[in-house]
């Protein structure tokens, strides 16, 4: 079991397991659009592909992610109730599309099947296929790559850094000691890994500007936020939110 746990404005709150899937029994395409519940809530169900169609081939530079399921019980072993749980935000890469053309140049996906990965909150077109839930989403959406069961070794891809997030003081500077709801929210930390740099109108990959071992700045509500192993916070954003660098 991988389990790693996700929050923010661009991850919701979420450990999935990569080797447990929860199956839906279908045996018709339906194309459900979208339910107005009470007030303003609307719910969109997914595309549920029927067993005749053998195949499911993403194009352009969509991919194809097997989803991963939310965790039924808390760390401390509750069972929580399907309403309580958290949907899941990471999933295995079970497809690509053939890449896209930027100027003169053929561009591949660059991430490979079989990676474990993790997207953006509102990425992608959900469908059911071969009795498994799935999403359809664009390359840029995915976050990174699980290199292991540690957020630390997160790969991040295109323009992304991923940041070890400085721990926030436990005391005003009149000696008050703040509770965890009072603690300000660190905008500084340590830049441990950093994607390849965005594509530019050839097709070219653009270096980012900030190296792993930085100390910077960012942007105080920017990315997605994570928890390692060791419960270190880290955060996942894109390198236009780095606003300066530290020494």
């Amino acid at each position: 079991m991988s389990s790693v746990q996700l929050s923010g404005a661009g991850v919701a709150a979420v450990a999935f397991n990569n080797n447990s899937l929860r199956l839906s029994q279908t045996s018709a395409l339906r194309v459900s659009s979208s339910r107005r519940l009470s007030g303003s809530l609307v719910v969109k169900a997914a595309t549920v592909v029927t067993p005749k169609y053998t195949s499911l081939k993403p194009l352009g530079d969509r991919v194809l992610v097997k989803l991963g399921v939310a965790e039924e019980k808390t760390m401390g072993g509750i069972l929580l109730p399907s309403s309580a749980q958290s949907k899941p935000q990471g999933g295995e890469i079970v497809a690509v599309g053939g890449g896209r053309t930027i100027g003169d140049k053929k561009v591949e996906v660059s991430i490979p099947t079989g990676a474990q990965v993790v997207y953006s909150k509102y990425a992608g077109t959900e469908v059911e296929y071969n009795n498994s839930k799935h999403l359809i989403m664009k390359e840029d959406d995915i976050i990174g790559i699980l290199e292991s069961d540690d957020v630390k070794d997160m790969k991040p891809l295109n323009d992304r850094v991923l940041i070890k997030v400085a721990e926030a003081s436990d005391k005003t500077d009149g000696g008050l000691i703040l509770t965890e709801t009072t603690k300000e929210k660190p905008s500084i930390g340590t830049v441990v890994a950093v994607g390849p740099g965005r594509l530019d109108d050839e097709g070219t990959r653009q270096p980012l500007l900030v190296s792993a071992g930085s100390t910077v700045l960012y942007s105080k509500y920017a990315g997605g936020e994570f928890k390692g192993a060791d419960g270190t916070n880290y955060i996942v954003l894109k390198a236009s939110d780095v606003i300066a660098e530290l020494s």
